[in-house]
């Protein structure tokens, strides 16, 4: 019996991945992943079998990669960023079962909050909050209600998936929203193509915010009340005496 690792890849670069995950995708025999997160490894893994599925396809994908270990084969799930957040970790399990095999581990990777903080400076050095805006799989309401309790308690606040071509209003919506109770000016960032070729990213307001284009490359960032703007970076101070 073969066994499933689920492995996050970080942001896209092999310098952003773990020694654990680069070392599962060297010891694996078949690799199974979107197809955009494939391409980003496969140049690095040439002598690997690779196996792809199209987005919303992920228990297909995870149905692949079980079958695969069922065969006697050692099968490398891929994740962008870590396999646990937002990705396949979960999923592998429920469709699995009860079932005791195929063995499966899970290899933490290196989430887009992490990497893209890293690239604005020190925005997460105080509590905070992940939030997706794709409602594919949560309702806008339940989206709501819990962008509502970020801000009433002043979190710092990363949005995923802010937008897309059949979603293109998520971002203004949710910025719609976070002005009730913030700010206008609350510093806020926008980091797009984190670890990989044309990185770009900007500080602005959460008025500005609302109004700026982004796409599911983007990952969004939202100061508390102590957030700020130091030089070039966006910074939350931890609240140290200095």
């Amino acid at each position: 019996m073969g066994k499933v690792v689920v492995t996050g890849i970080g942001p896209g670069n092999y310098e952003n991945m773990t020694i654990r995950a680069d070392r599962a995708l060297k010891a694996c025999e078949v690799i199974v992943g979107y197809h955009v997160y494939v391409d980003l490894v496969k140049d690095l893994y040439p002598d690997k079998e690779f196996l792809t599925t199209p987005m919303t396809k992920e228990a297909d994908r995870c149905r692949m990669a079980i079958e695969e270990a069922d065969k006697g084969k050692n099968v490398a799930l891929i994740c962008s960023g870590d396999s646990g957040i937002y990705g396949m970790a979960a999923l592998v399990y429920e469709i699995r079962g009860d079932r005791t095999e195929p063995q499966i581990e899970v290899i933490p990777g290196l989430t887009a909050a992490c990497s893209g903080a890293a690239v604005l400076g020190a925005p997460l050095t105080h509590d905070f909050a992940v939030i997706s805006l794709s409602d594919r799989l949560t309702d806008w309401e339940t989206i709501r209600c819990r962008l509502e309790a970020a801000a009433l308690s002043d979190l710092s606040i990363v949005l995923y998936n802010p937008a897309s071509k059949g979603r293109p209003e998520h971002l203004r919506n949710a910025c719609d929203i976070l002005l009730e109770y913030l700010p206008w000016d609350r510093i806020c960032g926008i980091v797009r193509n984190i670890g990989r070729e044309g990185q770009s990213s900007r500080i602005l307001s959460l008025k500005e915010l609302g109004k700026a284009e982004v796409d599911m490359f983007c990952t969004v960032f939202i100061g508390n009340s102590m957030s700020r703007k130091i030089g070039d970076e966006m910074v939350t101070p931890r609240g140290y005496q200095i």
